[in-house]
């Protein structure tokens, strides 16, 4: 299966993409991890990211998109994977459909996290302090639910109008958001509900 795993900043898409990845047996290709790995060894993209990543912004679209390509054309992602973190806009959907026309496949869902702004924001600032993450602060958190709702949110429409979209409640514990997304996707599409 390909599919893309949306939902605003600290939905829990990190912790669901590990499972169900795992449980589909393809890779989970997050943007967030992709960045994280390049600001923590100081390469000139990760210095690049990092400026975005703390202001709470996101990484411009041709250095997104080009990892992107070249990640989802490893081998290990020939008979799937699931996204996360990507697209974030329009323009990157627009990028991505070319991306999966030049390889002869299609997305099989789009599965959006539905979550409590203000539980989120508490999920944030926990993290960050269990995390040290310094670009966490409750001013970016804020920040990116906002670029998160004028950025992102359009392409729930997008998706929804091509018949991928499944919405999933994101509030609850892991394992109980893991059964309703599977749930989700074998009314949707006939994916394994294992």
């Amino acid at each position: 299966m390909r599919i893309i795993l949306m939902g605003p900043p600290g939905a829990g898409k990190g912790t669901q993409a590990k499972v169900i990845a795992e449980r589909l047996s393809v890779p989970a290709v997050s943007t967030g991890d992709i960045f994280r790995a390049n600001v923590s060894a100081e390469t000139e993209l990760g210095l690049e990211a990092k400026r975005y990543m703390d202001a709470g912004d996101y990484v411009p679209d041709e250095v997104t998109n080009a990892m992107v390509r070249d990640r989802i054309a490893e081998d290990d992602a020939a008979q799937g994977f699931l996204l996360d973190g990507y697209p974030r806009t329009v323009a990157q959907v627009a990028e991505l459909d070319a991306m999966l026309a030049d390889a002869g496949q299609s997305l099989d869902a789009v599965v959006v996290l539905t979550v409590d702004k203000e539980e989120v924001v508490q999920r944030l600032l926990k993290r960050a302090q269990d995390e040290g993450r310094s670009d966490d602060t409750e001013d970016v958190m804020r920040h990116r639910q906002d670029v998160y709702t004028e950025q992102t949110a359009p392409l729930i429409e997008v998706y929804d109008e091509r018949g991928l979209l499944v919405e999933v409640d994101g509030m609850g514990a892991v394992d109980d958001v893991t059964a309703r997304v599977f749930d989700a996707l074998e009314k949707t599409n006939g994916a394994p509900a294992s």
